[in-house]
């Protein structure tokens, strides 16, 4: 029963999370194509008014008239609306779901055991935990920090640009020595999910409270809020195509088992960085295909990077003899029953992983080819915690699948 609860609650955080998610993404990116889609007013009223920008749309049978004021709009309305609940549900429960399913078994999900530097290497679960909530604090402040020091005013936000982006390469150096492969993964898109979320909470909403503060009591708002908050949100925006693929890769093991995982990774960010800039500028009339195709390029040389090394005729096991289901059960036994068993020994498991056994010739029969995928493309056991050997995954791979 247990089991069944915590993948229940899992069923109902990934639906919220992806529905928030979904939200305050489609809001954040009709609100850049709103912002870049403006135009001079033409009209005489309009200017009058103090209308900066404004756009004309048609859709759903209907004419949008759209326009954006600075600083200075006649009236506020008492039902403004405010965009912030989608961007902390989103978080929310992003952060909920992460806790669940990876700091309620550190050892068998965050931790890893395989990384080249012995302190990391040697961490507890609780360790782990700890280590992945401080990443993800220290990742906010060093961000926070570039932008407040480098462009406190806004004026130089290209070198800050810059200096975000070798933040992100070190982020994804360092998750993936610290932490398991799948996890690193997430947890660099964690890193920059929760400087959007913050972004939103600590600078965009206070700035915009501070403004309608200021024209409600007739003051004239300081342009900075409005600076300061086209600033972050501008930076959400190009987060937002990495953060979405680091976080749906834990699906795709060849990505982060990959001796080049932290490379692929930044290659990724800076892919998706590149597409979104393609659209961002489309919307102000220019259509800069370089963008694009220099985005496809680091994508199609993270699939060379990704491709399996192919293996020499010398190595090939199945070319000696035929591997036999007790070859195979022997490898089960010393590598996976830890946790695939009616009752695992090890990890804080109570249940076997998703249902399947693997303890008996039977099981293993029944799972065979999920057992195949998951050995050959290494995402089992996850961190390679039991240490399974190449030759062991070698074998598998050669296995026909079916019984002796």
């Amino acid at each position: 029963m247990e089991a069944y609860l915590l993948e229940f609650a899992n069923l109902l955080l990934r639906w919220l999370h992806v529905i928030a998610a979904i939200a305050w993404i489609g809001e954040s990116v009709y609100f850049v194509m709103l912002d870049r889609s403006l135009r001079a007013p033409t009209s005489e009223e309009s200017k009058k008014r103090g209308v900066f920008g404004e756009m004309w749309a048609v859709h759903g049978g209907g004419f949008y008239h759209n326009q954006k004021y600075l600083t200075n709009p006649a009236e506020l309305p008492d039902d403004l609306h405010w965009s912030f609940w989608k961007s902390y549900t989103t978080w929310l429960s992003g952060f909920a779901l992460f806790a669940l399913l990876y700091m309620t078994k550190p050892t068998f999900y965050l931790a890893n055991p395989n990384s080249p530097w012995e302190w990391a290497a040697s961490m507890s679960g609780t360790e782990a935990n700890i280590a992945a909530i401080l990443f993800l604090i220290a990742g906010w402040v060093v961000y926070n920090e570039l932008c407040k020091r480098i462009s406190p005013n806004m004026d130089r936000d290209g070198i800050l640009s810059v200096a975000v982006a070798i933040m992100m390469v070190l982020v994804a150096y360092l998750s993936v020595h610290i932490f398991s492969g799948r996890a690193a993964f997430l947890i660099t898109g964690a890193v920059m999910a929760t400087s959007m979320s913050a972004n939103v909470f600590f600078w965009i909403i206070p700035g915009q409270r501070r403004m309608v503060a200021d024209l409600k009591a007739g003051r004239t708002p300081n342009p900075l809020d409005g600076k300061r908050g086209t600033q972050r949100s501008v930076h959400n925006t190009y987060f937002t195509l990495p953060v979405v693929l680091l976080m749906l890769s834990n699906h795709y093991s060849f990505t982060y088992n990959s001796p080049y995982a932290w490379i692929i990774m930044t290659l990724f960010i800076f892919a998706g960085a590149l597409i979104r800039q393609y659209f961002v500028l489309l919307h102000t009339g220019q259509n800069k295909l370089g963008y694009p195709v220099a985005g496809v390029l680091l994508i199609l040389v993270i699939g060379w990077l990704a491709a399996p090394a192919q293996k020499t005729a010398g190595s090939d096991v199945s070319a000696e003899a035929a591997v036999t289901l007790q070859q195979v059960q022997g490898i089960m036994d010393a590598r996976c029953i830890q946790c695939h068993a009616v009752s695992p020994e090890g990890y804080g498991f109570t249940t076997a992983p998703v249902g399947m056994l693997l303890d008996s010739e039977d099981q293993t029969l029944l799972h065979a080819a999920e057992v195949k995928k998951v050995v050959q493309n290494h995402y089992m056991p996850l961190g390679n915690i039991t240490q399974m050997t190449e030759e062991e995954r070698e074998l598998i791979e050669a296995w026909s699948g079916t019984a002796d």
